[in-house]
């Protein structure tokens, strides 16, 4: 049955910008069948169901270029340290994470889900190492998902450490089996919500070996690839010092850039370097929550003005994209010294329609005739959106998480009038709570040489 959302505001997130008012959008199956005046389809949609959009702003779907689901473990522990931003690279006093079983891990990743399902995702690039051991929690909760299975073959050190590269072909071997496996496994599952992507994990950590066979392995496979860039200044100087060159120029020079690659960050790049981007072709997750904790941030405008495809990212601890859409808003203001722009609108079509082409699903991120219906319903008659004028304005500067009320994926709803409708919500959170606590608890006692950050008390958190 066709189902008709009905007396609304539509925003379209199109090339124009456009926003319909007094509209309705029908839904037939998991696309879009018409958008256009309420009248109009209610009376050529008389047997569809019927959805109330009075107050309502009916907008596509957010998409999350760049997350690792798992890390909402590190919530309030890991936000303030520097994560070798500066010399000494390697020495940031962060504590390690906690060793955790699959369950708990699959725990924390439907955690993040749960937010990202809340804040109006409804496309998340996942990119980890070991996805198929929490693959099956993190489909059921109903996201569209590309899932990149991440490899590596540096053996000593990780993002951003110093000295010579030392190269482990068997962990190369392992790293592209495991991308492979799951792709066999999971790719076009759930009549095709579910992807599987490449990841390289970052330039510092990649030989020319890996990347070449990574690249390859992508065009045989057919999908987007990822990878972590010039996301620190210690990762430009471990490149320099062992390629002698800078990590955009050494991910050209092996044929890993490419208009279907996602680069996370772009934080550290030399005019240069973003040319050479723009160049290629590549989409940037500007990932602008982080950017501001760590107080570094990509020059969006020069990228953008090569030619790569904007899109947006939370990274860690964190899944609200709306708070991300603003802050991505307001931090390129801030570094262009420009109150107008980039405008809602831009910020918008980073959010929604950048994002959905830059993981490669095209028919989705606008709400237009025949594309996916992936899509939220966002209550506007709230007291900091009120009188909502321009909607596309009053939401990116004013909307919060809270205010989306439903969200659509491919014609289904996974959440419905604030309920989530693919999780037992209560149940996760009392179980993500004592396991988080209980982890931390467990990290601690077995390092008590690690310093117990200010303001955290394992013995009582289980009590918040």
């Amino acid at each position: 049955m066709v189902m008709l959302i009905h007396d609304t505001t539509i925003v379209t997130a199109d090339a124009d910008d456009t926003v319909h008012f007094n509209a309705a959008i029908a839904i037939d199956g998991q696309r879009i069948a018409a958008v256009g005046p309420s009248d109009a389809l209610k009376a050529r949609y008389g047997d569809a169901e019927r959805v109330d959009g009075v107050g309502m702003l009916v907008m596509p779907g957010f998409a999350n270029c760049h997350t690792h689901l798992t890390a909402t473990i590190a919530r309030g522990i890991f936000e303030d340290y520097p994560t070798y931003a500066h010399p000494p690279f390697d020495d940031v006093g962060r504590p390690p994470m906690p060793a955790w079983t699959t369950a708990e891990r699959g725990l924390m990743g439907q955690l993040g889900a749960l937010e990202a399902i809340r804040s109006g995702t409804t496309l998340a690039m996942e990119d980890s190492i070991g996805n198929d051991e929490t693959m099956e929690g993190l489909v059921a909760t109903g996201l569209r998902l590309v899932v990149a299975e991440r490899a590596a073959d540096r053996a000593n050190g990780t993002v951003g450490a110093q000295g010579a590269f030392e190269r482990d072909p068997a962990m190369a071997a392992e790293g592209l089996g495991r991308i492979e496996r799951l792709h066999q496994r999971w790719h076009g599952a759930e009549d095709g919500r579910i992807s599987v992507a490449v990841s390289a994990w970052a330039p510092d950590l990649c030989s020319p070996e890996l990347l070449r066979d990574l690249r390859d392995l992508q065009d045989r496979l057919d999908t987007v690839a990822t990878c972590h860039l010039n996301q620190v200044w210690g990762e430009v100087a471990a490149v320099k010092a062992n390629r002698g060159m800078l990590p955009t120029e050494y991910l050209a020079s092996t044929g890993f850039l490419s208009e279907r690659l996602v680069a996370a960050h772009c934080r550290c790049m030399t005019p240069a370097e973003e040319e050479i981007a723009g160049k290629a072709g590549i989409s940037v997750a500007f990932n602008s929550c982080m950017a501001a904790r760590r107080g570094l941030s990509p020059n969006i405008a020069d990228l953008d003005s090569h030619g790569c495809t904007i899109a947006l990212g939370t990274d860690n601890m964190a899944e609200d994209m709306v708070e991300v859409m603003r802050t991505a808003m307001f931090m390129e203001r801030v570094r262009r010294k420009d109150g107008a722009h980039p405008t809602p609108d831009q910020a918008l079509g980073w959010a929604t329609a950048n994002g959905y082409r830059a993981l490669g699903v095209t028919d989705g991120g606008v709400l237009a005739q025949g594309r996916l219906a992936d899509l939220i319903m966002v209550a506007a008659r709230r007291a900091h959106l009120v009188p909502v004028v321009r909607p596309v304005s009053a939401f990116v500067h004013n909307g919060q998480a809270a205010d989306v009320r439903s969200v659509m994926v491919g014609g289904d709803w996974i959440m419905r009038d604030g309920r989530v409708l693919t999780m037992d919500e209560d149940a996760l959170l009392a179980e993500a709570q004592s396991t988080g606590v209980a982890l931390w608890r467990r990290m601690y006692d077995s390092h008590p040489d690690v310093h117990l950050p200010n303001g955290f008390d394992p013995a009582a958190s289980g009590r918040a």
